[in-house]
């Protein structure tokens, strides 16, 4: 049965070779690298000249950096926060050896080590203050809160230069242990159906002779998360391929490429590619259908499909039976009879099987650029330790650690401040009371020798005591002595003759007493006076306590009451933070780690202070009123910038688009590394990080990631000058080993795959017509610029107009010429020929590769499809 061609499926892939390199002096290059790491080390003022009188620095670092002493100067440049324009120029790294940078970031972060240890000490707690200004809020705080809070600060801002010096040493010491660059082979996998074949025996049921049976058949799909949402999520055309169905061969093969990374350490890819082999460490040479890498690739893309076949079949059944089973189905019931009335008959029912034939085209080659980068999901995870400090706050237990000895008249005003709490004012220490006046019941008669009795009454307030009690007396009857008794008073309170009046302390008369009290005195032999007592009260000691009590129940509701909005507010962002985690759909979180990638390596190539945007422009464009947290700041022609403005933004921007250009950023392959390639701090929050989807989970628990950045054609020998040397304009020298294999991949990208499109033209697929056609010639010929025709073994399928790529790779002359006829089925005649090729010894190939590249591995593969088919009594010796 003819192949269905214009039914063809297509899945993107890759092989990677890592490269081998000999003898390879590694000390020399590496600018940019080395650039970045100096900028990633974040050094503050100082602490170049600290590390430089360090008496512990390894000898090999003090001979290389005193035989160079400008290097110190140069580190020198990176302190503090300069200017990116004030930075010295990437190139001035490229004959730093490694060794003498890997040595200066460990005596930093020893350094810096000290200096954690040395906030970490008690006394240091105690003693250390920062020298920025203090926050308004730590300035409220009293002074050994605040000297805590300002040490922690201090402290923090340690730990994060610290981890920032182990962090990018170790990642730059990865980063020049093995050789960067690599190849990638550009690869493709059509699945074109092929046909329908009788499969399996799914039932068979006999009829005896005359017998009659109903018979259900049903179909069923099993439909399953792991096979239907991630393809349609995963990949980026997806709005272009749509639902397909669970017996599509491709969207099975993606399937089972997404369920395999979830249980292996593998790559990642962004783009179109559908997923990455990774072949063997090997020196450059041939990569067509016989190397090491095609046979990499034909096996696991054969192991892939065939997996994903099988995954094909378990989902897909049918049955003949009056069962139930889950999922989607379709029913269809039957009469059977078999009408002899002496032969019994067997009716076989058997599945129908789709057949697949998959191709493996390789089309292209690219160099590639490998680097390692520290906590690739850095940015990714502050939602993480968000939500990672909320929790631990959440479960934090309410505590009032305030005392009552706390509380006085000097502190309860900033206490109620400080807890935002209504608390009543402290009571009045003492109360003076006074009482009486004239003398009730006197006749004004001074002879009258009777006694005249009197009562006073008087309420002690709550929450005082008399301490004492004072009177004051006028009688008439001067010249006469005048009794007067107060009842219960020691003290002798009479007027004396010539004694018109008299103040009394009564001496403890009263003292203590609390309430509703009673003062009961006589007076005899005056005919008119007046009386006063003047009581003095004093608050109670329990009264006080109570007042204490008081406020401190206040200050305990209030932090309470704020406890419990604070939790609920904890709680409230819990549930926002997960239900944002949650809600983001496959294809987002793929473009954000692709984002994170592309950051990352702009940042280690550039520095972590590389500038996106300048400082001073994002000053400027403040000053002018626009809004930059919304990033809506470009949305009117007059952006208020000034000529000098636009220079100091676009310094750094021709590098940027440099990079952009040189780097098929739709074709970069990462490897997340495990959690414990990060600081060892840092570890016990990392395990911890769970994700719906298992490769974003992959990508924010990676301690570090290597990137494999693919070369854009044609922009081989400038990307290895760059990186190498570390400026524009700059040129390995001839034979430096990096030079010829940036030479050598791209000929033979040229030579061996000429005409095909560029990989992924606009994130899309190839299209794929035009399959290869290889024959040989036994002819000898010489190089001509006229056209030359070559005998060959067959001229079939050879097209006018295409090009055919003449002798072997390994015989260094192979070339690319342009057909311009094809006279008969053993000629082909070219433009010309550069080299001289001889097959009169070996027959040498001719390749006409068309836009499906170099076919490398083809096999056939089945699934099952909707059809059944009926046999009546089927010879058993050629079934299954």
């Amino acid at each position: 049965m003819p192949e269905l061609s214009n039914s063809s499926r297509t899945i993107q892939k890759a092989t990677y070779v890592p490269l081998k390199m000999e003898n390879t002096r590694r000390d020399v290059g590496n600018a940019v690298l080395k650039f970045g790491f100096v900028r990633q080390l974040a050094l503050q003022m100082g602490e170049v000249d600290m590390v430089r009188s360090d008496t512990n620095i390894e000898d090999a670092f003090s001979l290389a950096l005193d035989e160079d002493k400008s290097l110190w100067t140069i580190l020198q440049a990176f302190e503090g926060s300069p200017l990116s324009s004030k930075l010295p120029s990437p190139s001035v790294f490229a004959t730093v050896p490694h060794n003498t940078l890997i040595a200066f970031g460990n005596a930093l972060a020893a350094l810096r080590q000290q200096t954690v240890d040395n906030l970490q000490m008690p006394e240091t707690a105690v003693s250390t203050l920062v020298s920025e200004p203090l926050s308004s809020d730590l300035i409220s705080l009293p002074t050994t809160i605040r000297t805590e809070a300002t040490n922690n600060l201090e402290l923090g801002r340690a730990l994060t230069l610290l981890n920032s010096s182990i962090i990018s040493t170790k990642s730059f010491a990865a980063n020049v242990t093995a050789t960067p660059i690599g190849m990638l082979n550009l690869e493709r996998l059509e699945m074109t159906p092929a046909g329908i074949e009788r499969g399996e025996l799914i039932a068979t049921i006999p009829l005896a002779p005359g017998e009659q049976t109903a018979v259900v058949q049903k179909e069923w799909s099993v439909t399953s998360q792991e096979f239907t949402s991630i393809v349609t999520d995963s990949l980026d055309n997806y709005s272009e391929t749509g639902v397909t169905e669970n017996t599509e061969l491709s969207q099975a093969t993606n399937s089972q490429t997404t369920h395999s990374n979830q249980f292996n350490i593998t790559s990642n890819t962004s783009g179109g590619i559908g997923f990455v082999t990774e072949s063997i460490a090997a020196s450059f040479g041939i990569q067509d259908q016989t190397s090491a890498s095609a046979a990499d690739s034909r096996k696991h893309a054969k192991n892939t499909t065939s997996k994903a076949s099988a995954r094909v079949k378990q989902s897909h059944k049918v049955t003949i039976s009056t069962s139930t089973v889950s999922g989607s189905s379709e029913t269809s019931t039957r009469m059977l009879k078999n009408t002899s009335t002496t032969d019994p008959i067997r009716i076989d029912y058997f599945s129908m099987m789709r057949k697949w034939h998959v191709g493996l085209y390789r089309y292209g080659l690219r160099l590639t650029y490998d680097i390692v980068i520290p906590e690739p999901g850095a940015t990714l995870r502050k939602v993480f330790a968000r939500l990672d400090e909320l929790q631990k706050a959440l479960g934090q237990s309410f505590v009032f650690s305030l005392y009552y000895s706390d509380i006085n008249e000097g502190t309860y005003q900033d206490l109620a401040s400080q807890y935002r709490a209504q608390v009543p004012p402290p009571p009045i220490p003492e109360l003076v009371q006074t009482i009486g006046g004239q003398i009730p019941g006197l006749t004004n008669n001074d002879n009258d020798q009777s006694f005249h009795f009197n009562q006073l009454n008087f309420t002690v307030p709550e929450g005082y005591a008399i301490t004492n009690v004072t009177m004051e007396i006028f009688l008439s009857n001067v010249d006469n002595t005048r009794p007067f008794y107060v009842f219960g008073s020691p003290v002798n309170t009479d007027l004396h003759p010539h004694e018109p009046s008299r103040t009394v302390n009564l001496n403890k008369f009263m003292q203590g007493l609390q309430g509703s009290q009673v003062i009961t005195y006589f007076v005899q032999n005056a005919g008119a006076g007046a009386v006063t007592f003047t009581i003095t009260q004093h608050l109670t000691a329990q009264a006080y306590e109570q007042w204490v009590a008081t406020v401190w129940n206040a200050l305990f509701n209030a932090a309470q009451t704020k406890y419990y909005t604070r939790q609920q507010a904890l709680s409230n962002e819990i549930a926002a933070l997960n239900d944002q985690i949650a809600r983001v759909d496959t294809l987002t979180l793929r473009r954000e780690e692709n984002d994170e990638i592309m950051k990352g390596v702009l940042h280690w190539l550039l520095g972590p202070t590389f500038d996106f945007m300048p400082s001073e422009v994002t000053t400027l464009f403040n000053r002018n009123g626009n809004d930059l947290t919304h990033g809506i700041a470009f949305t009117s022609n007059d952006l208020g910038l000034t000529a000098s403005s636009w220079i100091t933004m676009m310094q750094y921007q021709e590098m940027v688009k440099f990079i952009n250009e040189a780097i098929e950023w739709e074709n970069v392959i990462y490897f997340p590394y495990s959690y414990f390639w990060d600081v060892p701090q840092s570890w016990d929050f990392i395990r911890t990080i769970r994700y719906p989807d298992a490769t974003r989970q992959a990508f924010l628990r990676a301690g570090s990631a290597r990137v494999v950045l693919t070369v854009r054609k044609g922009f081989e020998e400038a990307w290895m000058s760059f990186v190498e040397l570390g400026d524009f304009g700059l040129l390995l020298p001839p034979g430096h080993p990096y030079l010829t294999i940036a030479q050598e991949i791209a000929a033979y990208d040229r030579t061996n795959y000429p005409g095909i499109p560029p990989a992924n033209p606009n994130g899309g697929s190839l299209i794929g017509d035009g399959s290869s056609v290889a024959t040989t010639s036994e002819d000898r010929l010489e190089p001509s610029t006229s056209p030359i025709t070559l005998t060959v073994v067959s001229s079939v399928g050879f097209v006018v107009g295409y090009s055919v790529i003449i002798d072997s790779y390994a015989s260094r002359v192979q070339e690319t010429q342009t057909i311009v006829s094809v006279p008969d089925n053993t000629h082909i005649t070219v433009t010309g020929l550069s080299h001289t090729h001889d097959g009169s010894e070996t027959p040498f190939p001719l390749m006409q590769t068309g836009e499906k590249g170099l076919l490398i591995a083809e096999w056939f593969e089945y699934t099952p499809s909707s059809g059944t088919d009926i046999a009546v009594t089927s010879n058993l010796a050629t079934i299954a």
